[in-house]
């Protein structure tokens, strides 16, 4: 049964469905932009697919066993993430696994009660990625950074992500850990380094869809 990866980025796996939406995967399989194109040292897998899971991955409802991503619903705008969480619940069968991690908000707000300084503040926008140190100048630096899609656009922790996986239809959630997935082959796309102080979590679709 499928096995499918969003927000995939290069830590694609073959046997995994994997997808990006990124539009440097399309750039990147262009014969002649591909020779030129030069943004990144690592290209994407041959088996990574362009998709998009707001916008829904083209796969029928009901037909995935297990869904993964990895600090990639930090990147979405709210409204965007509520859609997200639908989406994924729709592709799973009864009784599938959604599994993901992302940066804890928690964490990062302890680190700076417990590191105060003339830094504190700076090192807390770095570190959560929703500091703007400098405006992009110029159409190149514009479209790097709309290509790059780096920045976070909402932060987490473990209350709000229960509450919010509840309101979209999910039930056992849990608090993960790396590598502690009953369902092995999240062992295949799982990286600790990933998961190091970072908001892990796991959950299901309803085995009984009303």
């Amino acid at each position: 049964m499928t096995h499918v990866q969003f927000g995939c980025g290069h830590e694609a796996h073959p046997g995994w469905l994997n997808f990006d939406s990124s539009p440097t995967i399309t750039l990147e399989r262009i014969p002649i932009l591909n020779r030129l194109y030069s943004k990144n040292a690592v290209r994407f897998a041959p088996y990574v697919r362009r998709g998009d899971i707001v916008k829904g991955l083209p796969l029928p409802p009901a037909s995935v066993k297990a869904v993964y991503c990895s600090h990639t619903l930090e990147h979405l705008a709210l409204d965007e993430f509520r859609i997200a969480l639908r989406n994924t619940r729709e592709l799973l069968v009864p009784g599938g696994t959604f599994r993901f991690v992302l940066p804890d908000l928690e964490h990062l707000a302890r680190d700076y009660l417990a590191n105060p300084g003339p830094t504190a503040a700076h090192r807390f926008l770095e570190d959560s990625m929703l500091g703007v140190a400098a405006r992009p100048r110029g159409l190149v630096e514009f479209l790097k950074r709309w290509i790059g899609g780096s920045k976070h656009l909402w932060m987490w922790d473990h209350k709000a992500m229960a509450h919010e996986l509840a309101a979209a239809g999910f039930v056992e959630i849990r608090r993960a850990a790396f590598g502690d997935a009953a369902d092995p082959k999240f062992n295949e796309v799982e990286n600790v380094g990933r998961w190091n102080h970072c908001l892990g979590m796991e959950c299901r679709r309803p085995a009984r869809t009303p």
